[in-house]
């Protein structure tokens, strides 16, 4: 038992390896791409044009970022089973894995509130530009 135990051990961490590659790829476009797309859409501009203009940017940029978080999840998924094995040459591998974890999380996160956020951001200016039409043909009518 023990002899299959560590049989099973040692296809994880080859299993790991080549998912490490997907991990590696993904954590890098998420460090060097993914955080500064999300940090140039904090400040959303003033004018509805501009901003659904910023929106079809972060439209873009959402298609690409969730294709990484897809990877980034589908890999994780393949190394749920480490969570079984508790011995000290697995211990590494498994710290590495929720290093990964964590980040995904983190990005999957900040992408789903700044998704949330552009989006109800339109909607409130276009709310705003209907009422002040609204309000200037009230105006025009009332003056006539």
């Amino acid at each position: 038992m023990l002899s299959n135990r560590r049989i099973q051990e040692l296809e994880l961490v080859m299993e790991f390896e080549k998912v490490e590659e997907c991990f590696k790829e993904v954590s890098s476009w998420i460090e060097n791409v993914g955080k500064k797309g999300l940090k140039e859409m904090i400040n959303l501009d003033d004018s509805l044009e501009m901003l659904l203009q910023t929106q079809k940017q972060f439209r873009e940029f959402d298609l690409v970022a969730s294709e990484y978080c897809k990877r980034g999840q589908e890999a994780l998924k393949r190394m749920d089973r480490w969570e079984d094995f508790s011995s000290v040459d697995v211990q590494a591998y498994k710290a590495k894995l929720q290093t990964y974890r964590e980040q995904l999380e983190d990005f999957c996160t900040q992408l789903d509130e700044n998704r949330h956020r552009v989006c109800e951001t339109v909607r409130l200016y276009e709310f705003f530009d209907k009422v002040r039409e609204g309000v200037c043909c009230s105006d025009e009518e009332a003056a006539l």
